[in-house]
């Protein structure tokens, strides 16, 4: 019977509170839950706690979707043309091929909130950003591989937000 439950778990995965791949930059810190390594995995399951200094630019993807569920704190997320406010237990959605930015609401101190990346692989991403200095955000060359690599098209900074759809 043990080799039975010994094979079973080779087929699931499970990662308690505090682990899984740590992703941790100056402006926040990430989780993977479900990562690209999982066998089989279609997606990627990240925990992200956002600083309020975090900016996520104007950007899209060929063929990634993003889901964003936020946990605590608020949002303000861009999604192909227009500003949306998201508080505790909201979520959105981003196909592929959708201009998309994200910022921690003004005066929101933190933004904790849980990402599915299909297909899996950003958590990839992430932990290759954990692990490069500010010279290398800075280098543009540099900074192309990886963007490339992870299906990302930098469009530019998130836009301004109107002043009356705050």
């Amino acid at each position: 019977m043990s080799e039975g439950l010994n094979e079973l778990s080779r087929r699931y995965s499970f990662v308690p509170l505090g682990e899984g791949q740590d992703c941790d930059w100056s402006t926040g810190h990430a989780f993977a839950r479900v990562s690209a390594a999982d066998a089989g995995v279609q997606r990627t399951l990240m925990e992200d706690d956002l600083k309020a200094d975090f900016r996520l630019g104007n950007r899209m993807h060929r063929y990634h979707a993003e889901i964003s569920y936020i946990l605590g704190g608020s949002a303000d997320f861009f999604g192909d043309g227009d500003w949306m406010a998201a508080e505790s237990e909201g979520c959105s959605h981003v196909p592929p091929v959708i201009e998309h930015a994200c910022v921690p609401t003004e005066g929101c101190s933190a933004v904790r909130m849980l990402m599915v990346f299909r297909p899996s692989g950003f958590d990839q991403l992430l932990a290759k950003l954990a692990r490069m200095t500010d010279a290398d955000f800075e280098d543009g060359a540099g900074m192309r591989a990886p963007e490339e690599k992870f299906d990302i098209i930098n469009i530019g900074p998130a836009p301004s937000r109107p002043q009356q759809e705050r």
